[in-house]
């Protein structure tokens, strides 16, 4: 192992002992003996039953066989989640041949923020995760269930789903993701007709038939943005089937490995002697691998929130020190959209997950010894799948990358240093995606600021000629209290279309912008947020303000004194909260913590100001 990555897992360890005690206690009290079901009154159970037929339900009134809880995001409006449509009933059928029976439990809400961004919409994405979360405990909490599986792959999707599932964490569970869509139009390309059409150098039209060629078909977005690391973290911290992540939705290996995700679920219940409960294969050294796998890859930001909630989930305490730790010492080794060329199926043709992660275990760099949905060690995920017989058989994959222009060695990395840094200074705390700073991006910038409150507000300066200088563009009021911290990816094409006029650029947020950040620099999810006291509402237009990635510094130069002086700058929030049901979440957008520790509303009551515990930390 090496040193640090075995350093910052012992440290987390320590750090989360009585909290993750807990949760193991609270998970072992949950068990039972024989299927949940049957510890129902009869009347209770009739209700279940209700609409059973013939051997299903004659199953389920036995004592033999498990049942499968559904838990799916299924929507026909979204390329990602349209994919799920026929899993129920293949899953049923696949859980029925392994001896057991399945029953869609509930079904969550799944937002784009494709569909959202720079829109109204935008300000509920990141609470749907909380949303979501408590759709999974909901449909859980019947407790009927032997184990589970979890249909979800986007950007709040599949955390909401682990954060609800985590409070059974005593069942077993396994992710069962749905692919990527072929590849269609570059991301790059894209990417460069957005310039154009910012420009007004193209037309309306023009840009949705670029965008239309991008995005054309069944499954996730292809750029390496939230969704597809999602997948990428759920297998390396085993959650998935080896190699399930990143198989297309057409490819008849898609749907074999939902059938051999159904039939191993079965095989892990406490009713047979491979029992292998989702609160264990979340752990301490899993979350690490998470972390490592991020960070190796440059993948999205978000997950600096959403890898911290998993775990505090599960009862494990991590922070952004942790993040950037292991980021001094993590090599990059995937290049793809937007760090690179290639999109995710390039990431697959050149070995995928097999590769990457032989790779990083033969550097030492992640932790072998985990339990994984697949038996005991990480590196059965060295493996990769291959349709044999209508079945998937797994065998020694590729050993070393066919593309090394995707996927680099740990002998020759594309970068000694991992993808993303953490800032800290006078303004608090930041992230920064440094493995997408390219095209000339400065790594230290110093320029005078500009401040906006809204998306709009910024847009509009730049049809008005009013960016045309050198700038740090601070977007403020965009926290998770303020408004419930929106994605602000709209706004990096202005700014690099202002780059690429040759002047300096960066970006300071209190708000979010994912893996898609492109190659302006941007300091995001500033803590504390402006609304919360945090220093961003003290700075006025012109104050110098110096990022430098190298330092790892975010700095106001602006004198203390004078700070003093100043007053915090007033939030006019009324009419972002309010309108397209944004009224209804005030309550959860209220009690959201900050980036750091997860931006959730689910943890509230482990927040130091409560003085109370959460229920699973008592």
């Amino acid at each position: 192992m090496n040193s640090i990555v075995e350093k910052v897992t012992d440290r987390i360890i320590n750090r989360s002992m009585a909290h993750r005690a807990s949760y193991l206690r609270n998970m072992e009290a949950a068990r039972v003996v024989g299927p949940f079901r049957h510890r129902l009154p009869s009347s209770n159970l009739a209700h279940g039953l209700a609409v059973c037929q013939g051997g299903e339900c004659q199953a389920l009134r036995g004592v033999q066989a498990p049942n499968i809880g559904i838990i799916t995001s299924y929507n026909d409006m979204l390329s990602a989640h349209h994919t799920y449509e026929h899993y129920p009933a293949i899953i049923k059928k696949a859980v029925a041949t392994a001896g057991g029976t399945a029953q869609v439990a509930a079904g969550v809400p799944a937002m784009c923020d494709g569909v959202t961004q720079g829109e109204p919409g935008m300000d509920l994405s990141l609470i749907s995760r909380d949303v979501i979360a408590m759709a999974t405990v909901i449909g859980l909490s019947h407790n009927v269930f032997d184990g589970a599986l979890l249909l979800g792959i986007c950007d709040k999707i599949l955390p909401g789903l682990l954060l609800g599932a985590l409070q059974f964490g005593h069942l077993p569970m396994i992710l069962v993701p749905g692919g990527p869509m072929r590849s269609g139009l570059p991301n790059r390309e894209k990417a460069q007709a957005r310039e154009q059409f910012a420009q007004g150098k193209i037309s309306k039209e023009e840009m949705l038939a670029v965008e239309c060629a991008s995005y054309h078909g069944a499954g996730t977005c292809t750029f390496y943005g939230t969704a597809n690391s999602n997948q990428l973290i759920a297998e390396i911290m085993g959650l998935h089937l080896p190699g399930a992540s990143f198989v297309n939705p057409d490819d008849p290996l898609r749907e074999a490995l939902t059938n051999a995700a159904s039939a191993r679920v079965c095989e892990l219940t406490h009713l047979g002697g491979n029992y292998t409960p989702l609160g264990q294969v979340v752990s301490e050294r899993s979350v690490v691998n998470g972390i490592v796998g991020l960070l190796a890859t440059g993948g999205s930001t978000n997950q600096t929130m959403h890898i911290v909630a998993i775990a505090r989930a599960a009862g494990i305490r991590i922070n952004w020190d942790d993040f950037s730790e292991l980021s001094e010492v993590v090599p990059m080794l995937v290049r793809i959209y937007p760090n690179g060329p290639g999109d995710i199926n390039s990431f697959q043709a050149a070995g995928g997950m097999a590769v990457l992660i032989g790779e990083l275990l033969s550097g030492g760099f992640l932790n072998n010894e985990v339990l994984t949905v697949a038996g005991e060690g990480l590196e059965r995920y060295t493996q990769r799948p291959a349709l044999v017989a209508g079945k998937p058989q797994w065998s020694t994959g590729l050993g070393q990358s066919l593309e090394p222009e995707v996927i680099a060695s740990v002998a020759q990395p594309f970068s000694p240093t991992g993808g993303l840094k953490v800032l800290d200074g006078n303004l608090g705390r930041a992230v920064i995606k440094v493995s997408s700073l390219t095209d000339g991006a400065e790594t230290c910038i110093e320029a005078p600021a500009m401040v906006f409150h809204t998306q709009a507000s910024l847009e509009e300066a730049f049809q008005a000629g009013k960016l045309d200088r050198d700038l740090v563009a601070v977007i403020r009021f965009q926290g998770p209290q303020a408004t419930g911290m929106p994605e602000l990816h709209k706004l990096i094409t202005p700014l690099a279309v202002v780059m690429g006029r040759g002047y300096r650029v960066a970006m300071v947020t209190d708000g979010r912008l994912s893996g898609a950040s492109g190659k302006v620099p941007a300091a995001i999810h500033v803590t504390p947020e402006a609304l919360c006291g945090g220093l961003l509402a003290k700075v006025q237009d012109g104050d110098m303000i110096r990022i430098d990635v190298g330092a790892g510094s975010l700095e106001l130069l602006v004198d203390k004194a004078e700070l003093a002086k100043r007053e915090y700058a007033e939030a006019e929030l009324g009419e972002q909260r309010y309108g397209v049901g944004r009224q209804i979440f005030a309550a959860l957008r209220s009690d959201m913590l900050g980036a750091e520790e997860g931006a959730s509303s689910l943890f509230t009551y482990v927040h130091e100001k409560c003085k109370v515990n959460f229920a699973t930390e008592t």
